[in-house]
């Protein structure tokens, strides 16, 4: 997947749609984090969006909370596409350490990973360390069938723009030099906290000083960290501060100014106002137009935390029997701002309701596409373009299929539509569908599993049950079930 360029990928979009070259607008309307309000969706440019979304620490698998984003980013990415825009999208890899956490303090991801896989201190360990995960997580791009973005952007291979960035602040008289690194002062740019209305007063007030006391505000943020690790500046050897990244990566690869940036709502507070302050600062331009956050997916109530030991991860969805496409279809139940708790059962009732609909298009539907519907579409669309409606565009879904007006093509062809953005597994081909049903074709059943299948049928012409009966138990205890239907058995893994 993420061999296919995205420009083939943006084409393909551009001729299944009909996009327009200049679509009219607002077609859609989006929450603002920055303004706490929903509003109609007006890019820098008529004819490209610039997006860009925080990314993964790759020191470890990430876990089904961190993925929660992705999803949500890719839910946008291809609505915006539907509604005729073209999208130049990054995603970060951060991918070495800072030595200190995201608040300045204490122990660093990377720096864990290192200790956990009993690797050296060092930045090839760190390279080393990161290749692996970075595959884990591409790994699970694939398999929540997420778009990859127009730049997957390591952070180690974007130093050069880092320290730039860092000289440009200080140049400007925006940052002040440390025993231990360069740091951002907050009280030189009024606007600071405005991402989630922040009171830098009451930061001050509550403030512990004795956390580093050459900071001249409590939340005055590092830019550059000093050491014996790193890489070479003016400012000493060391390693660009954690929110200096996404900045510098984000203008390196979309411009100046970008239109949205997307992240978990653990981002707002101290990152994602970190990146405005030294942004605008450096620029003197508007960083983000929209700031759209997701919420936080807990487990009996409780943020999903490696530090809490709660982590579920895509391959313990996985080895319990449960696949990408459960997954992504569990969290497009849920609005991609509301919290929601995970629970084996919830994942079960997913996977149960999925299945349904599977089971229409690669069986009831035959895969046989004719024209989509023009008032579903029409439906699907304004669902989507309310802020992402995915509950209300899965819930259009089920409704189609009991749409008795609709023939099975136009019911085919539509679900496909709708499957171009929600991807949940519903426009595969016949075969590789009903392989995810476990329903089995010919060539795939074993010889003696045919020959038992074919004895069963013989015996059940007959109206001999008691052999049928038993042939059936002689199936199951060879891992098969087989299903009677108008058409002949149906046989599937057990």
């Amino acid at each position: 997947m993420f061999g296919v360029p995205f420009a083939t990928l943006s084409g393909m979009f551009k001729n299944f749609f009909s996009a327009k070259e200049t679509p009219a607008l607002p077609l859609v309307n989006l929450y603002n984090t920055e303004t706490t309000s929903l509003e109609p969706f007006v890019p820098l440019s008529k004819k490209m969006v610039t997006m860009y979304s925080c990314g993964p620490t790759v020191y470890d698998f990430a876990h089904i909370g961190n993925l929660r984003s992705y999803v949500f980013s890719d839910i946008l990415k291809r609505t915006l596409l539907i509604h005729g825009y073209h999208v130049k999208h990054t995603i970060n890899l951060t991918d070495f350490g800072h030595l200190t956490d995201d608040g300045d303090a204490g122990e660093d991801k990377m720096m864990k990973g290192l200790k956990r896989e009993g690797l050296p201190v060092t930045l090839s360990a760190m390279r080393q360390l990161s290749d692996i995960y970075i595959e884990a997580f591409y790994d699970d791009m694939d398999s929540l069938r997420i778009l990859p973005p127009t730049t997957w952007s390591r952070a180690s291979d974007y130093i050069e723009a880092q320290i730039r960035l860092v000289e440009t602040l200080s140049e400007k008289g925006y940052t002040y030099e440390t025993k231990d690194g360069v740091y951002f002062d907050i009280q030189k740019y009024p606007a600071y906290g405005r991402l989630g209305n922040i009171d830098i007063s009451e930061l001050k007030s509550g403030a512990r000083v004795e956390v580093n006391t050459e900071k001249h505000h409590p939340a005055d943020f590092a830019v550059w960290k000093k050491g014996l690790l790193g890489w070479e500046s003016r400012f000493g050897k060391g390693f660009p501060g954690w929110h200096i990244e996404c900045s510098a990566m984000a203008m390196a690869t979309l411009g100046k100014e970008i239109d949205i940036h997307t992240g978990g709502i653990d981002h707002i507070h101290t990152h994602h106002n970190a990146e405005i302050a030294q942004s605008e600062c450096a620029t003197g331009k508007k960083y983000v137009r929209y700031w759209m956050h997701n919420a936080f997916i807990t487990i009996d109530s409780t943020k999903i935390s490696k530090s809490l030991g709660n982590t579920i991860n895509l391959r313990h969805l996985v080895d319990r029997g449960y696949s990408g496409d459960d997954y992504r279809y569990w969290l497009l139940t849920s609005h991609y701002r509301s919290t929601v708790n995970f629970s084996w059962d919830a994942l079960l009732g997913a996977k149960q309701a999925l299945y349904r609909l599977k089971r229409y298009v690669y069986e009831d539907y035959k895969q046989v596409a004719g024209k989509p519907d023009k008032t579903y579409v029409e439906r699907f669309k304004a669902h989507l373009a309310d802020d992402l409606d995915t509950p209300g565009a899965i819930a259009l879904l089920f409704e189609i299929t009991k749409d008795e007006k609709l023939d099975a093509k136009t019911k085919c062809a539509t679900i496909q539509y709708f499957d171009s953005v929600l991807e949940i597994g519903l426009s595969d081909s016949v075969e590789d569908g009903k392989k995810t049903l476990g329903i089995l074709t010919t060539k795939d059943v074993p010889e003696e599993i045919q020959v038992l299948v074919d004895e069963r049928e013989a015996a059940r012409i007959a109206r001999n049950w008691l052999e049928a009966d038993r042939l059936r138990e002689a199936l199951n205890l060879k891992g098969y079930a087989v299903e009677d239907t108008p058409h002949g058995p149906k046989i599937s893994k057990a």
